[in-house]
C-alpha cells in the first residue's frame, strides 16, 4: 500500500509538507497504474512548483519514497500559488483513493509550529 501523509499548519491550515511511501502492489512493476498515478501526481506537483514558481523545496526522494517540505519564507503571492498547487495534488490523490482505496491511504495531520 502507498501511504501519503499531508501535514498542515495548525494556525493556517496550509500544507507544510507531504510524504508518499510504499508500493501499491496493484499490479506487477511496470504495469501498476496506482503506483504510476500517485508518483505522477506527487512528483509532478514538486516539479510544477519548481518550474512554474521557481521555488526549490527541501525534499528527499528515493525508490518508493518522496518527502517534500514547504518553507514559509516565501513572498505572499508565491506562497498562495504554491498552496493552490499542493491543494490540487490532494484533490487528485483523493480521486485516486476513491477508485483504488485498498492500495492508497491518505492521512492529514495538523502540526503546530
Amino acid at each position: 500500500m502507498i501511504r501519503v501523509k499531508i501535514t498542515r499548519s495548525a494556525s493556517s491550515g496550509n500544507i507544510m509538507s507531504y510524504r508518499a511511501e510504499g508500493h501499491a502492489a496493484y499490479e506487477v512493476p511496470g504495469k501498476d497504474i496506482v503506483c504510476a498515478g500517485v508518483s505522477a501526481v506527487t512528483i509532478g506537483t514538486y516539479n510544477s512548483i519548481e518550474a512554474l514558481l521557481g521555488v526549490h523545496l527541501k525534499h528527499r526522494m528515493y525508490h518508493g519514497f518522496l518527502e517534500v517540505s514547504v518553507s514559509e519564507q516565501l513572498e505572499s503571492k508565491t506562497f498562495e500559488q504554491l498552496q493552490l498547487l499542493l491543494e490540487s495534488m490532494v484533490v487528485t490523490l483523493q480521486s485516486i483513493q476513491q477508485s483504488y482505496g485498498e492500495y492508497l491511504s491518505i492521512e492529514e495531520t495538523i502540526k503546530s509550529r
